[in-house]
């Protein structure tokens, strides 16, 4: 089987409702681009992926594939991803890793429709299901937080994270509200790199006091000098790694310095499956959960939920809030069922049913 052509069909994404999470994200609204990625083999087989966000469309990455990544993959037997993936790699510079994600969920896509098999067993199956819990966009007080975490437990789901609205005196007011109004419950904080060094003791001695159950990304993201001075004053853990965009070699002084408690990516900021599954095995060995992060778009969410379905140090989903800004383009979304878990597709590849009717009639170009 050879790969015979790769293609990017960009379709809009209308009605995304104002939306931040932090000073990364500013506030963003109303219309992006995803596109949907095919790749195509002699044979007839394909594999699909979304590229693209309601915060970052499509159009940034787009070109950078098709001109840079997809001379790479024509011609190439689809089964050997880990030669491709070595390859598609050293075009990182010039695609950027948003595609070489794409590409490799792909990939995994077109192997498991071969094979008949959904992407969680072509791993190694350890679970079905695991827990959800509810991320919060930057809410307007402190009682709106505590409103929304206080609905989330009622439905049942396994925990509330807060995205605060980053100015650290406000943020431990937030997160003393959400404990009040929520009790016994599991809540985390993510301060989105946020704080100066003070602050983030200041903000960290609050919520291990209170309970939280992980303090995430409370410093600049590659400030690993001052994460391992933090981490040894705390005893809440504390989660990093999310950022920068890169692969699988970015994981490696944050071990060796022992600088975060957890591990974090996805298969947009992390290159895709592949990675996502070397750097959870790494993390195993060391004893550190690998927690999943949202993946920006409704197909990421479905790779990384094969993901977590295939290894056990990851302990949630992550289902970020509002659904308006993050889920489209399936015909069927992820649901978090009544048991507050989230249930692994078990079709071929991903699994997932995309909308070709909605794709084709916002279709704004292909890029091939």
């Amino acid at each position: 089987m050879k790969i015979t052509d790769v293609t990017l069909t960009l379709f809009a994404w209308d009605d995304i409702p104002p939306t931040t999470y932090g000073a990364h994200t500013g506030r963003f609204s109303g219309k992006s681009a995803l596109g949907l990625l095919r790749i195509v083999t002699d044979e007839g087989l394909e594999g699909h992926a979304f590229l693209g966000s309601a915060m970052n469309p499509a159009t940034t990455d787009g070109q950078g594939l098709i001109s840079h990544i997809k001379p790479v993959l024509i011609g190439k037997d689809p089964f050997q991803r880990e030669h491709i993936n070595q390859e598609i790699w050293k075009r990182q510079r010039s695609a950027g890793v948003r595609a070489i994600g794409a590409v490799d969920v792909a990939l995994w896509d077109l192997v498991g429709n071969a094979m008949g098999q959904p992407i969680h067993r072509l791993l190694g199956t350890y679970r079905q299901s695991v827990p959800a819990y509810a991320s919060s966009a930057v809410l307007a007080s402190p009682a709106e937080y505590a409103e929304e975490a206080m609905q989330f437990k009622e439905y049942g789901w396994a925990a509330y994270k807060i995205h605060p609205p980053t100015r650290w005196r406000e943020d431990i007011k937030v997160c003393e509200a959400v404990r009040r109004a929520v009790g016994d419950y599991t809540i985390m904080l993510d301060s989105t790199w946020s704080y100066d060094y003070p602050a983030a003791i200041r903000v960290g001695r609050a919520v291990e006091e209170m309970g939280f159950y992980w303090y995430e990304d409370p410093l600049a993201d590659q400030d690993i000098y001052n994460y391992t001075k933090l981490k040894q004053l705390l005893s809440i853990p504390i989660m990093a790694t999310e950022y920068p965009q890169t692969g699988l070699d970015s994981y490696q002084p944050w071990i060796l310095q022992q600088a975060t408690d957890y591990l974090r990516g996805d298969v947009a900021v992390k290159g895709g499956i592949t990675t996502l599954v070397k750097t959870a095995h790494l993390a195993e060995a060391f004893r550190m959960n690998y927690e999943v992060h949202h993946g920006g778009n409704s197909l990421n969410n479905v790779a990384n939920l094969h993901v977590i379905a295939a290894i056990r140090n990851t302990e949630f989903f992550e289902v970020l809030l509002p659904d308006g800004a993050q889920k489209y383009g399936l015909e069927k979304d992820i649901v978090v069922g009544r048991d507050g878990m989230v249930h692994v597709p078990n079709g071929p590849g991903l699994g997932a049913d995309i909308d070709f009717a909605l794709i084709e009639r916002k279709k704004l170009a292909v890029l091939s």
